[in-house]
């Protein structure tokens, strides 16, 4: 298949993009790594009047620290400079460990890390990453700069909250606590298929060893990445063992998700998925806020 017909244009500064946005509105779609659009442009299934290139745009390439801790990301910094970046080992670890997680080496090598967040594909790990680090991104347009934190960011299936004429400019990713924990895993079929499910912790400890802060996100189970309130709620303030933590894991499968079927597995199978790695990611987070080597 080919796409149907379309104008293209290749600005060459972040605000030619910003006034052709604001021009064309729905009309538009930008084109970051293009590894989801081109492919859903081919088949039809995206038919844009108007391609907006913001690969001749080097400025929203950069990977930075910020000053209170953590790291700012231009959004069309490659997936696979976010995975070399020592910057991004030392202060967002989780980023870190994600980054391999995401399909194959050349489409990491072309891909943005912008453009996977706005995409906001149910089954891609860096929304989940997003919401679970408490993350944020910068939207800007013709009428100025907002930011969207990451608990407002993702509306449903394909849609976050920018809007028609706004272009995702920046990632932020905040630093870690002392008594900081993290991880993520996911079960695939093959080596960088989509995930069937997949889960992310991020969790603190008090001064006393209990709970005081717990984020746990599910990929692949909603039209979006799915929070597990419910499973975090039990956590707060609890001692983290063995039991408490495969109760939040029971939880979250049973009560803070409800996945769809498909070819690839049942409700019941993410389900069960979903509580198995919900238990495994929140063991290792905790395990290594207590300052456990893993």
């Amino acid at each position: 298949m080919k796409p149907a017909p379309f104008k293209y244009h290749a600005p060459a500064s972040l605000a030619e993009a910003i006034a052709l946005v604001g021009e064309y509105g729905y009309d538009a779609k930008i084109l970051a790594g293009g590894q989801s659009l081109i492919a859903t442009m081919n088949f039809r299934l995206a038919q844009p009047a108007v391609l907006i290139d913001l690969n001749n745009i080097p400025e929203l390439s950069y990977i930075q620290p910020i000053r209170d801790g953590g790291v700012r990301i231009g959004a069309m910094t490659r997936q696979a400079q976010v995975e070399r970046s020592d910057l991004v080992a030392e202060v967002a670890p989780l980023l870190k460990e994600t980054m391999p997680l995401i399909a194959h080496p050349q489409i990491r090598n072309r891909g943005t890390l912008g453009g996977s967040i706005a995409h906001a594909d149910p089954a891609s790990e860096l929304p989940a990453l997003l919401l679970a680090s408490r993350g944020k991104i910068l939207a800007r347009s013709v009428r100025g700069e907002r930011w969207i934190g990451a608990d407002n960011c993702f509306l449903g299936i394909f849609t976050t909250a920018l809007e028609p004429d706004e272009i995702l400019t920046e990632v932020r990713f905040p630093g870690l606590s002392a008594r900081s924990g993290w991880a993520v895993d996911e079960i695939t079929r093959r080596h960088g298929d989509y995930a069937l499910v997949g889960a992310v912790a991020r969790v603190d400890l008090d001064g006393v060893g209990a709970c005081q802060q717990a984020r746990l996100v599910y990929f692949g189970v909603g039209d979006g990445p799915v929070a597990a309130w419910q499973a975090m709620a039990h956590l707060r303030g609890n001692t983290p063992s063995p039991e408490t933590l495969d109760e939040a894991a029971q939880i979250a499968a049973a009560a803070d998700m409800d996945p769809s079927g498909d070819i690839h597995a049942t409700p019941e199978f993410r389900r069960h998925l979903a509580g198995v790695l919900g238990r495994r990611v929140l063991t290792k987070a905790f395990s290594r806020a207590a300052g456990e080597v893993i």
